[in-house]
């Protein structure tokens, strides 16, 4: 008979722990098809910015305006999370989405272009913001480094399709007909997260506490600086790098987002079990390095071999970086707080593509595209020795 109750405890706990559900299915299916929209128009976009006529520095304002204005509407969504609900403002989000890529098929003028940007942003934040915090309410706390990095897979199989998709067809049909094509893969995103069971809001158990609006949520701001100096590097590739090896003669660029997502996917086969068994350290340490030695490359830069090896060494770091300081951001923040600690993470990730794009946009016209990477170099080192700072003066304190 214990043996018995044993069992059924063992089996209990399995189904508790699983990370497979239905409604996991289909929020990793809903990202998929709205990150791989997102992902075509990521490489395309400069070259529409250079046909209406507009130059580096304008393409780095278009690309920055974007993530800035997803930034300054994060700790809305992240309030209203915990207040309206997650379907609410994930529907909302996804439908700003649609209605703002959709209209680039009309778009005539750089002036319009700035203006749908701003508004993209904000449908970006938001349903970015309400999709990490889904996930994490979908997975088993113990598997949270494991789940994340599966959710962050759905993101990455867009990413190794998205980009040389948009590249492929844009050579083959207008800039509208490829806007109009990512439209409608929002629309799909938007139908499959409507068949969603959502966390219901747990409102009665916080309503002593007033109301604060705040920005940030605090247990997630270490992560999230390290994960500002890294992304930094994200939006030096995604913005000038197929203009880069334009410039430079080096032919491959579709192939280099098939690389670096290829390996972003395999990273995310061990990178969250290995923090969770582990921790951060074992993650991000080597995570961080391999970026690092993939801007030395890209600064270098010869020929498509090394092109594609620095692919390889951007896609098993970033992706084994991003998804444990996701993790870890979420993992100390307090259970009505997990929307906003998404929201801070999400904050740090847009100022870091947004500032890094604007700087490098200057940086192109003064003195190069390598310049880029080589700055971007110096950003992840920046991170490395925040990180083994925090690192030594939480080990000081555990000793005390």
């Amino acid at each position: 008979m214990e043996s018995t109750t044993a069992e059924m405890k063992a089996k209990t706990q399995t189904t508790k722990d699983k990370i497979w559900t239905k409604d996991f299915a289909l929020i990793c299916m809903a990202n998929f098809f709205i990150f791989l929209g997102f992902q075509m128009t990521l490489p395309t976009l400069p070259l529409f910015v250079q046909q209406l006529g507009g130059s580096d520095q304008l393409i780095g304002i278009i690309v920055g305006i974007f993530t800035f204005s997803a930034l300054a509407f994060r700790p809305y969504a992240g309030h209203a999370l915990e207040s309206k609900g997650r379907q609410f403002v994930y529907m909302i989000g996804l439908a700003i989405f649609v209605l703002s890529v959709g209209s680039y098929a009309l778009i005539g003028s750089i002036v319009f272009l700035l203006l749908m940007r701003v508004v993209q942003g904000i449908g970006w934040g938001f349903s970015t913001t309400a999709t990490g915090t889904i996930a994490t309410d979908l997975i088993p706390p113990k598997r949270r480094g494991e789940g994340m990095g599966y959710f962050g897979l759905s993101g990455n199989i867009a990413l190794a399709f998205g980009p040389a998709l948009g590249l492929t067809l844009v050579g083959k049909i207008s800039f509208s007909q490829l806007f109009l094509i990512c439209a409608a893969l929002g629309v799909v995103a938007f139908l499959l997260s409507s068949k969603i069971t959502y966390k219901k809001v747990e409102q009665s158990k916080y309503k002593s506490a007033p109301m604060k609006f705040d920005i940030f949520e605090k247990s997630a701001i270490q992560p999230s600086i390290l994960l500002f100096f890294i992304t930094v590097t994200f939006g030096g590739i995604a913005s000038f790098l197929p203009l880069y090896t334009a410039q430079e003669g080096v032919k491959g660029i579709e192939m280099y987002f098939l690389i670096y997502a290829l390996f972003l996917m395999i990273s995310r086969t061990f990178a969250g079990r290995l923090y969770d068994t582990k921790g951060h350290i074992f993650v991000f340490i080597p995570g961080t390095l391999m970026i690092l030695s993939a801007m030395i490359l890209l600064v270098w830069l010869p020929n498509s071999f090394v092109l594609f090896i620095a692919a390889a060494l951007y896609g098993l770091g970033f992706g084994s970086v991003q998804p444990a300081l996701q993790a870890w951001s979420v993992d100390k923040a307090a259970t009505h707080r997990k929307g906003m600690a998404n929201a801070t993470f999400f904050s740090f990730f847009d100022m870091g593509v947004g500032i890094g794009a604007m700087t490098f946009g200057v940086i192109a016209s003064s003195f190069g595209y390598s310049f880029i990477y080589l700055t971007s170099g110096f950003s992840v080192l920046i991170s490395i020795i925040i990180y083994i700072f925090l690192l030594i003066k939480t080990r000081e304190k555990a000793i005390v």
